[in-house]
């Protein structure tokens, strides 16, 4: 039998272990409990807009042009509950079936970088109607910056993009309010130089000139909406589409449901036609049935 002192020192190195262990999962677990807090907060404070959205369901769009670009904000309450979602999107693994419903995504692969960092490289075409050889690469790293039983962050970043561009960051952050609904912020930024941003803006004020946003800065001479235009109409347009990815694919996350998602994604934008119309659905539908047979016959 071992001695009394050796039992007394083995029980005080376990309770030294078990400490150690704690003091280094505190500053996480603090930080998780910190981001649940203030997206608690951000949604008692918006609560009334949600409620009175013009939007047709509790949707809240912001944007801001940032000392060196642009960013998009839109805040949700979805019809999903947070364990329904963390399954789905805690891990990398569905993201690409997530990103590539956006019109301008044509292909998409998760890999690891030299530092063993989880990566999804987007291929992304200016227009839809441009072939996979013409798009750009955006490589970004994701990873989970918290998880617990009522709130789940994710952030996907990328230091480089295409074109004179830099600094992407796309933040999902989802809170849950009770066993079937949950409070949903996605963030979508990015940097731009000065010649991008001279460039976009000439479009915008030639060619894209009726390209609008979501936030209404006034009235129009018949008493409509008057959307805004601009480099923050532009964001606006690009969060929304993005939020509409999460939402279809959460309403059929199944690996044999992509036409259905797919069919989701195009019924939610168009119910924002002058915002988000762009194509007809069978156009849509061809596009991304094309990317599928591409993929399967690269497999």
């Amino acid at each position: 039998m071992p001695a009394p002192w050796t039992c007394i020192l083995a029980g005080a190195l376990l309770l030294c272990a078990a400490l150690q262990q704690a003091m280094a999962a505190a500053p996480e677990a603090s930080s998780g409990s910190a981001q649940a807090q203030a997206l608690k907060a951000t949604h008692q404070r918006m609560s009334d807009k949600l409620d009175r959205s013009s939007l047709g369901r509790p949707i809240q769009l912001d944007s801001i042009e940032t000392p060196g670009g642009l960013q998009g904000d839109v805040y949700a309450v979805v019809e999903h509950p947070l364990s329904e979602i963390s399954a789905e999107l805690k891990g990398a693994g569905h993201w690409c079936d997530v990103l590539t419903l956006h019109i301008n995504n044509r292909r998409c692969r998760i890999g690891t970088d030299a530092e063993g960092r989880v990566t999804l490289t987007l291929y992304v075409v200016r227009r839809y109607d441009k072939p996979l050889d013409q798009a750009f690469e955006l490589p970004f790293i994701y990873r989970v910056t918290g998880a617990s039983p009522e709130h789940l962050s994710v952030e996907l970043s990328a230091a480089n993009g295409p074109l004179g561009t830099s600094g992407y960051k796309v933040t999902l952050e989802v809170l849950a309010l009770d066993d079937r609904k949950s409070f949903l912020h996605f963030s979508y930024s990015y940097d731009h130089n000065m010649m991008v941003r001279l460039t976009t803006q000439a479009y915008l004020a030639t060619f894209g000139r009726d390209k609008v946003g979501f936030t209404v800065t006034g009235k129009t001479a018949d008493g409509k909406p008057d959307y805004i235009r601009g480099l923050r109409g532009l964001v606006e347009r690009n969060a929304m589409r993005y939020f509409l990815t999460l939402d279809a694919y959460l309403s059929a996350p199944a690996s044999d449901q992509a036409e259905r998602r797919q069919r989701h994604w195009f019924a939610a934008a168009e119910q924002y036609p002058r915002q988000l119309h762009e194509v007809e659905l069978d156009t849509y539908l061809a596009l991304k049935r094309e990317d599928r047979q591409r993929e399967g016959a690269g497999r």
